[in-house]
């Protein structure tokens, strides 16, 4: 990771820097004020990330409740100095539309949160990252790693779950009748 400013920026003074001409097709997080350029996700996580927040989506359309947001949606976990981390897949469940999202970053947690790992994400990192959505007041955060084709459930207050690809995970209280089979996350559809 390389650090691309020096001077403490707030969550807005971000957003600004991230929409810059020079930094299109750039990924960006900010981490306590500092911007953190981030490799591009690759091929194999899009892939993941697009299976996860397809399993939601029919999730929410058969409850006809909820939405998903992905593609490294931003989202503030921390002010003062600000913290805006870029969630892979999340889950809202609020009476909020296209039309009245907020057009910057938002602080509201969502209902899930998901990080699927990438080659470059160290031990210490996913476990901050993990750890910031939990303060935040994320009730559920899903790690899903690609590589080793498993699933790590972390809520506060409990002793994290981990579920290989012949388990079946479910939503618990966060996501009453959510289910689906871990493997589900790493197929094509048919597979």
């Amino acid at each position: 990771m390389a650090t691309a400013t020096t001077r403490l920026l707030t969550a807005d003074e971000f957003y600004d820097f991230v929409h810059r001409p020079e930094n299109a097709g750039k990924w960006f997080e900010l981490e306590r004020g500092e911007v953190i350029e981030l490799p591009p996700p690759m091929k194999p996580h899009g892939f993941v990330c697009g299976n996860v927040a397809g399993i939601l989506r029919n999730y929410a359309v058969a409850r006809r409740e909820g939405y998903v947001c992905s593609n490294d949606t931003g989202l503030i976990v921390e002010q003062d100095p600000d913290t805006v981390r870029g969630v892979d897949v999340c889950y809202y469940i609020d009476d909020q539309t296209l039309d009245t999202m907020p057009r910057k970053y938002s602080a509201a947690p969502p209902r899930l949160a998901v990080e699927v790992r990438s080659p470059t994400d160290r031990g210490k990192k996913i476990m901050r990252r993990l750890e910031e959505y939990l303060r935040l007041g994320v009730p559920m955060v899903w790690l899903v790693d690609p590589e080793d084709r498993f699933v790590t459930v972390h809520e506060p207050g409990k002793i994290h779950q981990v579920l290989d690809e012949a388990d079946e995970l479910t939503g618990g209280d966060v996501l009453p009748e959510f289910r689906c089979r871990i493997s589900e996350f790493f197929a094509r559809p048919g597979q």
